[in-house]
């Protein structure tokens, strides 16, 4: 869901609708909303083509596409301890 708040806070800070996206991406509407809303994740052409129209860093915005891909394999896991546990070696190893 990182991504889709970092691209919905684009659309609204540039006045982009998300229909004008989702013709930008290639894709259909429905597709869009659950793109921004967390519920499927963009290929990662698609992160790449929005960092260039909103004229981001596109390393940030891999790594928004990135750690989504990370949560949702966590939130995946039942146990709570092995969650957290799994975030602190991945915090130690990207630190």
């Amino acid at each position: 869901m990182l991504l889709g708040n970092k691209i919905k806070q684009l659309r609204s800070e540039h006045g982009v609708l998300q229909r004008e996206l989702a013709a930008l991406l290639e894709i259909d509407m429905p597709m869009m909303c659950k793109i921004e809303r967390g519920k499927r994740r963009a290929k990662r052409k698609h992160v790449m083509i929005l960092a260039d129209y909103f004229h981001v860093d596109e390393n940030e915005m891999l790594a928004l596409w990135l750690a989504d891909k990370v949560l949702n394999s966590i939130n995946d896991e039942d146990d709570g301890e092995i969650k957290n546990a799994a975030l602190k070696i991945a915090q130690g190893i990207i630190s």
